[in-house]
């Protein structure tokens, strides 16, 4: 049940960035652009999540995870305050 729970929130996360970056295309927010960056990495996250618990449970992929992670929100936080109209 687990394994479903995992994949399911990968998918999500990449729906939003699919949907995110869709809008950014139509009307050129720099904040869906932002946002959906941050949501690409996160799905990233929970690939990572469901191959370290999942596929690969003797290895260890937190740095990886949280890595990633980061990534997104630094990239959402950067949109944020620094990319201001």
């Amino acid at each position: 049940m687990a394994e479903a729970v995992y994949i399911l929130c990968a998918l999500t996360s990449l729906a939003c960035a699919v949907l995110l970056m869709r809008g950014y295309g139509r009307s050129r927010t720099r904040l869906l652009l932002w946002s959906g960056l941050c949501f690409v990495w996160l799905a990233v996250s929970n690939v990572l999540l469901f191959l370290d618990l999942v596929i690969f449970p003797e290895g260890d992929l937190a740095v990886w995870r949280s890595a990633s992670a980061l990534v997104g929100i630094g990239t959402l936080l950067y949109g944020l305050i620094w990319d201001l109209p």
